[in-house]
């Protein structure tokens, strides 16, 4: 494990790429079309972008901004988000990160536990703060942000100037930023990420990856494109709303790879689905892209065979992790492809092996919370529980939620000194195969646990995705946990009830070819599921349960 630097500051790695390739360009923001039709990007240099981000020092600094103060960021993607973060960390503030789509009663609530001094915002998010302002009680500073995704402080000579500011002198264990959850089995909660753990998850996506200096990315989550600096990427930011990702134009987001010889990029199944599906249709390769991480969901086996068609000199990879812990494990299309008879024959999605300085566990599932390691019963590999973790990017707490903490933080010992390591509990069932990858079966909240056994998600609904309709599914609990009631839920609007009960029908005989999958006698049918807003890709089953519990189920015998 790699010993930290004396300044761990996470913004120190922008003035080093600055210093090493000034004249490199750091990002590409898109401000329309030429004539010939090409997109026309607004381009930084990384020593431009070094500049912005001190001229954004020194603004913070001159309206009151102080060290250690949480921060909240409201601002559009891009410039505005990458420049503001990293003036943040360089002044040792501390930027609070939060979905911008997860409904306005879960942002007020975050909010008002993350208690940020100041708020950096567009026009819209500080109106937002005044007419809020019990929620924003304790911001005494707001400090205003461009409202354009071009905009430049260091366009106007009337803006503070303090260029190549250096960064202050942050520990390893220093506070760095509170990110979000996307709050998929229950609410948001903010992370509490250290300057340390930001420097090892750049060394791992780093090394994992054998990302290069140089290289170009286009990062469809806003978030990812805070590491691109640090790598000393090009950051090419995409045509996308963050609220609303799965209504993404493939066409662009092709276009942007093919003009910009992109080589790297981030997006969920969701979106790599919508675009490989695009890039089919139209016969489109894209050979500059070396690498596409897939994560936020597993990914669906037509994907993985899918990329290959369109990702002639490239992989697409899968990256395992959470917010709280990331990277954890990744495994690739061609490791699936070389493993295709063991893959195929296993239940749950196989995301890879850990990845260097990551340690993982395999525990007996409790919803109770567990002091020490010793608490935990380990199980023995291809048995299915709770998946536990940890390294150095796992993070150790929860901010002001000690309870949650408390269940989701497993210590090595008894009271364990500041800086010893903790395990993390993902909140995900999943199993080790004898080869030492790492199988992910579902959710633990999500798991459906009857009299006789228990169900997870992933192994039950890959059998119903082999329907010729390749249709979306989601298994569901009925009833108290230990009693509960399996039935499937498909995504598809159906006309009447008379084809509810055909295809209920098709999906009983499937059910009853497996014995995984044979107590599944009950089906229901939605015309549009409930998904994150982050990834537009994690179902929400514990919301389609409550809907359920209302709706009509089609009960049908496959002798029939």
């Amino acid at each position: 494990m790699s010993t930290p630097p004396p300044n761990a500051n996470i913004a120190r790695h922008l003035g080093l790429m600055a210093a090493a390739q000034p004249a490199a360009p750091a990002l590409k923001i898109p401000r329309g079309r030429t004539r010939a039709g090409d997109i026309d990007y607004l381009t930084l240099t990384f020593a431009e972008l070094d500049a912005e981000v001190s001229a954004w020092h020194a603004r913070l600094a001159a309206a009151g901004v102080q060290r250690g103060d949480r921060t909240l960021v409201m601002v559009r993607q891009g410039l505005p988000l990458i420049a503001s973060a990293f003036a943040l960390f360089r002044h040792g503030a501390v930027p609070v990160v939060i979905d911008p789509g997860m409904g306005l009663k879960s942002f007020l609530a975050c909010v008002v536990r993350s208690r940020p001094r100041a708020l950096v915002g567009i026009p819209l998010a500080r109106l937002v703060s005044r007419v809020f302002r019990k929620t924003f009680a304790t911001v005494t500073v707001r400090v205003p942000a461009p409202n354009s995704l071009t905009a430049r402080l260091t366009d106007s000579a009337s803006q503070p100037s303090a260029l190549n500011s250096q960064p202050v002198n942050s520990d390893a264990a220093d506070l760095a930023a509170v990110l979000f959850t996307s709050g998929s089995t229950g609410a948001p909660k903010g992370v509490c990420y250290e300057h340390g753990m930001f420097d090892a998850q750049v060394r791992l996506i780093r090394d994992t990856y054998g990302i290069q200096p140089g290289e170009i990315d286009l990062p469809m989550l806003p978030i990812f494109a805070l590491f691109n600096p640090a790598l000393g990427m090009t950051t090419i930011v995409p045509e996308i709303d963050p609220r609303r990702p799965a209504a993404v134009d493939p066409a662009k987001i092709v276009q942007a790879i093919q003009q910009e010889r992109v080589t790297n990029s981030f997006g969920s199944p969701t979106l790599w689905k919508k675009i490989g599906d695009h890039c089919l249709a139209h016969r489109i390769q894209l050979p500059t892209l070396r690498r596409v991480l897939c994560a936020g969901a597993p990914v669906p086996a037509a994907l993985w065979r899918s990329s290959q068609q369109f990702l002639p000199r490239g992989q697409l990879h899968s990256p395992y992790g959470a917010t709280e812990a990331l990277p954890l494990a990744t495994i690739s299309a061609a490791e699936i492809e070389n493993q295709k008879s063991k893959i195929e024959n296993f239940p749950g999605a196989c995301v890879g092996r850990p990845v260097r300085e990551i340690e993982i566990k395999i525990i007996a599932i409790t919803d109770a919370p567990l002091a020490t390691i010793t608490d935990a019963r380990e199980l023995p590999r291809g048995e299915i529980g709770e998946i536990i973790v940890r390294g150095p990017v796992v993070t150790k707490l929860y901010d002001a939620l000690p309870d949650a903490t408390a269940v989701a933080k497993i210590s090595q010992i008894p009271d364990p000194k500041p800086g010893t390591p903790i395990w993390h509990r993902l909140g995900d069932c999943g199993y080790l195969d004898a080869d030492g990858r790492l199988w992910f079966c579902g959710r633990k909240a999500e798991r459906v646990a009857t009299a006789s056994g228990t169900l997870h998600t992933e192994p039950c609904e890959h059998i119903f995705r082999s329907h010729q309709l390749g249709l979306r599914c989601a298994l569901i609990g009925l009833g108290p946990r230990g009693q509960q009631r399996p039935a499937l839920v498909v995504e598809v609007n159906l006309p009447d009830s008379r084809a509810c009960r055909a295809l209920a029908r098709e999906f009983r005989e499937l059910a009853a070819q497996h014995e995984l999958t044979l107590p599944i006698k009950t089906f229901y049918f939605h015309p549009h599921f409930p998904v994150d807003v982050r990834h537009n890709a994690k179902i929400h089953r514990l919301t389609l349960a409550k809907w359920a519990a209302t709706a009509t189920g089609f009960e049908s015998d496959p002798k029939r």
